[in-house]
């Protein structure tokens, strides 16, 4: 032959059961061609075409003496071309489909294959490879087609249980699946040669989903019954009942794999979804507790997400989900929270709170904003109660910390923290907490003093200073920080003058607490009252030197810094007047130009008392001092005669008197008995009084601090803060020269700490105004102008 020239070669490929033909071109007479042998059994001979040709040249013969004599010399391998074309079998095509036929058929039917798997996918390599793959991929399909209208019949019966539908259903479709990977394996090399080379025509597994689903799963009756009867077996099962979940899985998963899940089963299965839990929202949302609901709705989810888990399509799960929370949550999250959040708070139910904010959270923004507005609420009602009855005056503080601390807890425990919650509870504490003007600021402060007193043993150091951070985050809270303060000095002055002070660490904390809080201006007097305590001390050391025989201790104290203190004029015996001239003399030595103003007051003093039982101490005010120290020269005094000669006043002398004859500790003997003082009363020095201890302390009977006395305190705040606001006005004019009414009030409010009305700010203006530190415009009456 010249020209062009074709030789056959065989190669077998690795582990594969089968092989290729590769037709070389050459043009030289020969070729040498790297060939690969192994042992061939005789069916795998007979059907390569080229073994097939009686008058085929090219044949290798070897002698096993050439191969295996020593010494021999090594013979190339030599490879030849065919003399002829080799030439198919007549009729090869129709005898090699007919047994393909033949196999496909064997299989639908779950029959025995009459040939090997080798065999047929030989045949169909050979008819590839001889251009037949376009006839025998048409052949195949309508074979296909013809056995899947077949089974239509056995679905179109209308007397069917729906369970027994749906098995048939899902039998005939893992039939149909098994079926497709047999068939497919035989036309392996069909499928791997003549469809990848044609992208318009399916492969052959996609070519059997498609003729299921065009003839099968998309015949109206048929699909309509399915998904009819899916739908049963969800409601059944959302119901409680047992139901086949692998036959729900298996027949799901056909319809994805059919690619109809979406068009024929999802939109049905989501329209049933928001039906049933439309119903069963309203239902359980008038029959349940908050909590029991709450549970339930957390019940549901997880049930449907283990529903999507076991056998929906992924690609439902966020449509499902946003129903059952729209429809359980969404619709009702104002009846759940007017119905229960209140209940939840006052417990507080820690673990239904923690669901609650879970379940809100899922509601986007919507369901946390609602949760917050009535957390607010909630806050705001129930510290308003505790603020504003004067009934719970004594508790309020307590109960302020305590509900504070309720509410820290649910925010951390419960909300996650969550900043939003957290700004909210603080705008709702500042909020109520100054609905009563005032108040609350004199009883934190009050609260202050009784924790801080000595006689307090309730709490060690670490929880006293615990117990300061929480009050001083009350304390943020109020707007009249000065009536804090002045109610806070005046009682800072009695613990530090009479010495009830529990700890000095304590005291020195708060300070620093209330300067880190308010600065150092708010703080600078109380810091003077510390630092006249301790300049007294190092005073009376030195007194102390001068030898006097009097041991007196007196505190110098900064009139500025120091609450003030009516005068009050008593007559003390000769002695004390002695040691009160001479210890003036001596201060006043060191000290030129200042004025001391004793006060009787605030005094107290250690007197020792001669009983027949033996000799006491006794640790009393000095008006108990002044009225015992009358005894000496009398053993029988009447009321008046007491007071003229100490000049105390009436009803201070009352208590002073009570307190050494009708307290526990008697010294005087009163006549008649009885608990009060009358003016035609007489009293007598107790000789046979009797105690175990030696130094005893004869507590002055207090009198309750009178409304009198609060409202000079509040007086004394409001005409500071005359002063502040005069200031300010003066400071913003004298900065801007000219302002008119709107912005001046405005700046105002962002300068002074305290709450202000309008109609007091108009006043201190007006005030200024007639002072001429402002005047009016002429032109324009409601601007202002500085006066220079």
């Amino acid at each position: 032959m010249s020209g062009v020239s074709k030789t056959s070669v065989l190669v077998e490929e690795g582990g594969n059961q089968f092989r290729k033909r590769s037709h070389l071109s050459s043009n030289n007479d020969q070729c040498s061609k790297r060939t690969k042998f192994d042992d061939m059994s005789a069916n795998e001979k007979k059907s390569n075409f080229s073994m097939l040709n009686p008058n085929s040249n090219g044949t290798i013969k070897m002698t096993s003496s050439s191969m295996n004599k020593p010494g021999a010399a090594t013979k190339k391998l030599v490879i030849k071309n065919f003399k002829s074309k080799p030439n198919l079998p007549e009729n090869y095509q129709e005898t090699t489909w007919s047994k393909l036929r033949e196999a496909v058929i064997a299989i639908q039917t779950s029959k025995a294959i009459a040939y090997s798997l080798e065999e047929l996918y030989q045949a169909v390599e050979n008819m590839c490879s001889h251009k037949m793959a376009s006839q025998l991929y048409v052949n195949l399909t309508n074979l296909v087609e013809a056995h899947v209208k077949s089974n239509i019949e056995q679905f179109l019966s209308e007397s069917m249980d729906r369970q027994v539908f749906l098995k048939r259903m899902d039998d005939c479709w893992r039939a149909h699946c098994r079926q497709m990977i047999m068939i497919r394996s035989i036309f392996l090399y069909l499928d791997r040669t003549y469809v990848l080379q044609n992208p318009s025509i399916h492969s052959i597994w996609d070519m059997g989903l498609d003729l299921f689903r065009h003839h099968i799963a998309m015949n109206t009756l048929i699909q309509t019954r399915t998904v009819d009867g899916l739908l049963l077996l969800i409601e059944r099962e959302r119901g409680g009942d047992a139901v086949d979940i692998s036959l729900l899985k298996s027949l799901l998963r056909m319809l994805s794999d059919l690619q109809i899940y979406q068009d024929a089963f999802e939109h049905k299965f989501l329209q049933a979804t928001e039906r049933l839990y439309a119903a069963e929202g309203q239902r359980l949302m008038r029959e349940l507790a908050v909590p029991q609901y709450l549970a339930h709705v957390e019940k549901r989810l997880r049930e449907e997400n283990e529903r999507l888990l076991h056998y929906l399509d992924p690609c439902t799960k966020w449509q499902l989900i946003h129903t059952i929370e729209r429809q359980l949550l969404s619709e009702h999250l104002t009846g759940i929270l007017s119905k229960g959040l209140e209940s939840l708070m006052d417990g507080p139910r820690l673990h239904d709170l923690t669901t609650l904010y879970n379940l809100f959270s899922r509601v986007k923004e919507l369901g946390l904003n609602e949760l917050c507005n009535h957390f607010n609420a909630y806050i705001k009602k129930k510290g308003r109660t505790i603020v504003i009855e004067p009934e719970r005056d004594k508790t309020m503080v307590a109960e302020l910390l305590e509900f504070k601390e309720q509410l820290d807890n649910v925010v951390s425990t419960c909300f996650q923290r969550n900043d939003r919650f957290l700004y909210s509870m603080r705008e709702a504490f500042e909020y109520f907490i100054n609905q009563r003007q005032n108040k609350p600021a004199e009883l934190i402060a009050k609260f202050v003093d009784l924790k801080l007193r000595a006689g307090n043993k309730e709490a060690t150091e670490e929880e006293l200073e615990r117990l300061l951070d929480k009050i001083m985050v009350l304390f943020r809270f109020i707007h009249g920080k000065d009536v804090f303060e002045a109610f806070y000095k005046k009682d800072l002055a009695k613990r530090l003058l009479v010495g009830k002070s529990a700890s000095v660490d304590a005291e020195k904390s708060m300070l620093s607490k209330l300067k880190q809080e308010c600065g150092g201006g708010f703080t600078c007097k109380l810091e003077g009252m510390f630092k006249d305590m301790e300049l007294s001390k190092d005073i009376n050391i030195t007194y102390k030197q001068e030898g006097v025989g009097l041991e007196l201790s007196v505190y110098i104290l900064t009139m500025g810094f120091w609450p003030t203190y009516p005068p009050v004029e008593v007559r003390l015996p000769a002695e004390l007047t002695r040691h009160q001239d001479h210890f003036a003399k001596f201060y006043l030595a060191k000290h030129s130009g200042r004025k001391l103003q004793w006060q009787a007051t605030l005094g107290h003093c250690v007197l020792r008392a001669h009983f027949s039982q033996g000799n006491k101490e006794l640790q009393v005010s000095l008006f108990q001092a002044l009225v015992l120290l009358l005894f000496n020269d009398g053993d029988n005094l009447s009321f008046e005669e007491i007071k003229t000669a100490t000049n105390i006043e009436e009803g201070e002398l009352r208590r002073t008197l009570q307190s050494l004859a009708c307290g526990k500790a008697r010294v005087l003997l009163k006549a008649p008995r009885g608990r009060d003082v009358q003016d035609d009363d007489h009293f007598s020095f107790h000789a046979d009084f009797t105690n175990k201890l030696f130094r005893i302390k004869i507590n002055q009977i207090q009198m309750k601090e009178t409304s009198e006395e609060q409202k000079a305190t509040e007086e004394r705040v409001f005409q500071d803060r005359q002063y502040q606001i005069d200031a300010a006005i003066v400071r913003v004019m004298k900065m801007r020269k000219a302002l008119s009414h709107n912005l001046l009030i405005s700046e105002l409010y962002n300068q002074l700490k305290f709450p202000v009305k309008p109609a007091d700010l108009k006043k201190r203006i007006e005030s200024l105004i007639d002072r001429d530190y402002m005047e009016r415009d002429k032109d324009n009456p409601n601007q202002y102008n500085y006066v220079a």
